[in-house]
């Protein structure tokens, strides 16, 4: 575990980020975090959307059904081309919607030509009609998600690899490169902790994500719920990894306040967090201030640690 907190930046691959047209220069945006010695990045993912994001749980869904939704592994490996440093993550990505083996192979893929930067965060959606159409049960999602690590497990471990899973199973399959981190690339396990989400943590997870909107003592607890399972797994409860939002403060203008919103940062580490996320859109009105965004980001967060 680190001996201080990680800053990662949430980039936004999805929605007006870009005009239509030019999202290539989303790269700009890596290699501007990269440039500021931001720790990790963190893209997003819908394969595709449904009519009805009312049913998004926590507020009002951020862009229409129509808007671009970048697929995340893609617009990381073209980060990591022009990268050398900086963490390449997805939070999340909705890992039952892949195959399992074609997943294992396209992460494992992304942590070799990016030199073993990739954390794959996992979670299962909201979204009933992405599981609709790729022929999948939404209800069994959870079971899918199991089996899905599972197999990129054993696979970036074991040559040849077998398992045998309630959704699928194989056996002397060969599944080359592994990846480049050594114990396979890390598993951030997302969504609250019910009692199945829990053994998903403890059985594949380096770390956890906590559902969005989680209060802070909520972290806190559940932090503490994990590292007793880890202990009691025969894990080590110090390496639990722990994402956290910063709580965001708002200024006279109505905007964002960078400087009260990193006040809550020395909370969330008492809280359990080793790593804290910011939304960069809350700091940058567009693509053309990123550059200076990040650097005034990397600047007061590390005062706010040092202390």
């Amino acid at each position: 575990m680190s001996a201080s907190p990680t800053l990662t930046v949430g980039l936004a691959n999805f929605g007006a980020t870009f005009p239509p047209g030019e999202w290539r220069r989303f790269v700009d945006l890596g290699r501007a975090a990269d440039d500021a010695g931001i720790d990790r990045i963190v893209v997003v993912d819908h394969v595709v959307m449904g009519p009805h994001t009312e049913n998004y749980t926590w507020g009002k869904f951020p862009v229409p059904p129509d808007a671009p939704w970048l697929e995340p592994l893609t617009m990381l490996s073209a980060v990591a081309a022009v990268t050398t440093r900086v963490r390449l993550a997805t939070g999340i990505l909705i890992a039952p919607l892949r195959p399992a083996v074609l997943l294992a192979k396209q992460v494992a893929t992304l942590d070799q030509v990016s030199g073993g930067r990739v954390d794959l965060g996992v979670g299962t959606g909201w979204q009933r009609e992405e599981y609709d159409a790729e022929g999948l049960s939404f209800e069994n999602r959870g079971q899918l998600l199991d089996d899905v690590l599972a197999a990129c497990r054993v696979l970036w471990r074991d040559t040849p690899a077998e398992l045998d899973a309630p959704t699928l199973s194989f056996r002397d399959i060969y599944c080359e490169p592994k990846p480049v981190q050594a114990g396979g690339v890390p598993i951030w396990v997302a969504g609250t902790l019910h009692s199945r989400n829990l053994a998903r943590v403890v059985e594949h997870g380096a770390g956890w994500i906590p559902i969005m909107g989680e209060t802070v003592e909520g972290i806190a607890a559940g932090v503490g719920r994990i590292r007793d399972a880890f202990a009691a797994a025969g894990r080590d409860p110090a390496a639990l990894q722990v994402q956290a939002p910063l709580r965001m403060a708002v200024g006279d203008d109505g905007r964002p306040d960078l400087t009260a919103s990193m006040a809550s940062v020395p909370e969330l580490v008492a809280a359990g967090a080793t790593d804290v996320i910011v939304t960069l859109r809350a700091f940058a009105r567009d693509a053309a201030a990123a550059p200076e965004a990040m650097t005034r980001l990397r600047k007061q967060f590390n005062a706010v640690a040092a202390a």
